[in-house]
């Protein structure tokens, strides 16, 4: 588990929150291994994408999401470390149901919470998170993937790893490894600031003008409906989250 800096004050919570969630199996897809979570009283917000199909990766982005949602009976995380122990338990209950069962599955995951005026993002794998920030849109997770290492190495363009034949090809996820490898950024939110948390059946075909729709719920609905008409070969899940005010306790 990665070490992070932390906020020097995380009593400070946001208070106001607007959030949306959305999750559709796609075209082609007979099973929706993705799962969200979306609890803006609580700060707190995920999109799990499933591998394995029938071997269990349904499974795996649930328990990444159940693991999420024990905050709903003991409280908001207070720190990022109660997040990444959450999704430290949910890799090691993957794990012992892969030993279990013979399987491979995994989750790939993002999840956002905020403590303060603090974004903390958590992720492995290739779901992302996007900030909207005055009709500009900037990607602040880095995909764990074949092809993004490929691209760091300078071997490949962006475009052209879009295209190669291991795109798909991820080299982090929840339940492949008992070690629980996630990397953590630390981002200051401003007023207006808009996030999207999203599996890759939607990022692979989004185009940063379709971020710039004014409603909440009617970009939410656009999104898929953008991802469907242009692929939907993937399932398809976002969370879109915009906070507002803030109250110190």
């Amino acid at each position: 588990m990665i070490a992070i800096e932390r906020p020097t004050d995380l009593r400070a919570r946001t208070n106001v929150m607007r959030s949306t969630a959305r999750s559709h199996v796609g075209l082609v897809r007979r099973i929706n291994e993705d799962r969200v979570f979306d609890w803006p009283d609580g700060g707190l917000w995920a999109v799990s994408d499933g591998m394995g199909g029938h071997r269990g990766g349904d499974l795996a982005a649930q328990s990444v999401i159940d693991a999420l949602r024990r905050f709903h009976t003991s409280g908001p995380p207070d720190t990022p470390d109660a997040v990444l122990a959450a999704l430290a338990g949910a890799n090691r209950m993957i794990c012992a149901r892969n030993s279990q069962r013979g399987e491979h599955a995994g989750a790939t995951v993002v999840a956002l919470s905020i403590f303060g005026t603090t974004i903390h993002l958590a992720w492995a794998g290739d779901s992302r998170c996007y900030r909207i920030r005055d009709r500009a849109v900037q990607l602040l997770t880095r995909d764990h993937s074949l092809v993004q290492d490929l691209v760091d190495a300078g071997l490949f363009t962006l475009e052209a790893a879009a295209h190669h034949p291991q795109a798909n090809v991820i080299t982090r996820a929840l339940g492949v490894d008992s070690r629980c490898e996630i990397e953590c950024r630390l981002v200051e939110f401003e007023e207006g600031d808009r996030f999207l948390l999203c599996s890759d059946g939607l990022s692979r075909s989004l185009a940063e003008a379709d971020l710039l729709d004014n409603d909440l719920q009617a970009l939410a609905d656009d999104l898929v409906a953008k991802a469907l008409q242009r692929d939907g070969a993937d399932n398809i899940s976002l969370v879109l989250i915009e906070p507002q005010s803030i109250v110190e306790y």
